[in-house]
């Protein structure tokens, strides 16, 4: 990608609000249950799947995976969580990146596969996003699917960190209908909790051809 990348907003935040890897340091050592995200992500998956972690922090999820088996990319863009990804968990690989800057070809010449069957973004990584990137991002990601491939996303509604922006569920369709993705399934956590109005838990994938952005299938009439 030429040109700038502009900052996400994790970067733009104050350094004492980004206080991720020290909270779940610190659950790590009370030895509090840190998998939900990962056991989620596990149950969509065959053995030995090929997971990309985007946004993958200090690594705790993508680790997690790697344990069940699955061969799984980190990518991270913060170079403080990066050292911490590959000190605390060294079995993980991890590309320091913008998630705007993947396609195949970076992948590729990292040593790292480029395609996938599930992108996995937990962590509120949708709502910390550079802003006006979403649509961006997306399409990044779903360029990197296998045919059957989901993306496994995340992130608070309303009520996140004071940095984050405030994402509407159906703000978030549209931008995964834009890029050419579809929702399979809605949560409002990741045991599986009704849909919730203030966190969402998304399944998406690609959008079968002859499938307009709605999620309908061309020629149904739209419900009024």
């Amino acid at each position: 990608m030429t040109g700038e990348l502009p900052p996400t907003r994790w970067e733009l935040a104050p350094p004492e609000q980004r206080t991720y890897a020290q909270r779940f340091a610190r659950l790590i050592a009370e030895g509090a249950d840190i998998d939900g995200e990962a056991r989620l992500a596990d149950a969509l998956l065959p053995r030995r799947a090929r997971v990309l972690d985007a946004g993958s922090g200090m690594g705790r999820v993508a680790a997690c995976l790697v344990a069940r088996g699955h061969e799984v990319t980190g990518v991270e863009k913060d170079p403080d969580l990066v050292r911490e990804s590959r000190a605390r968990y060294p079995r993980v690989p991890v590309l320091q990146a913008d998630l705007l800057e993947l396609s195949p070809t970076l992948l590729r010449d990292a040593g790292r596969p480029s395609s996938y069957d599930l992108v996995l973004l937990a962590g509120n990584v949708m709502v910390l996003l550079a802003a006006e990137t979403e649509r961006r991002v997306l399409g990044a990601l779903a360029s990197l699917l296998s045919p059957d491939g989901r993306v496994l996303a995340g992130f608070s509604l309303a009520g996140g960190p004071e940095f984050a922006r405030t994402y509407p569920y159906d703000d978030f369709v549209a931008d995964a209908a834009a890029a050419g993705l579809v929702v399979q399934h809605r949560f409002g956590g990741w045991d599986l909790a009704p849909a919730a109005d203030d966190y969402a838990v998304v399944v998406l994938s690609r959008a079968a051809s002859g499938t307009p952005p709605s999620g309908r299938p061309a020629g149904t009439p739209s419900p009024r």
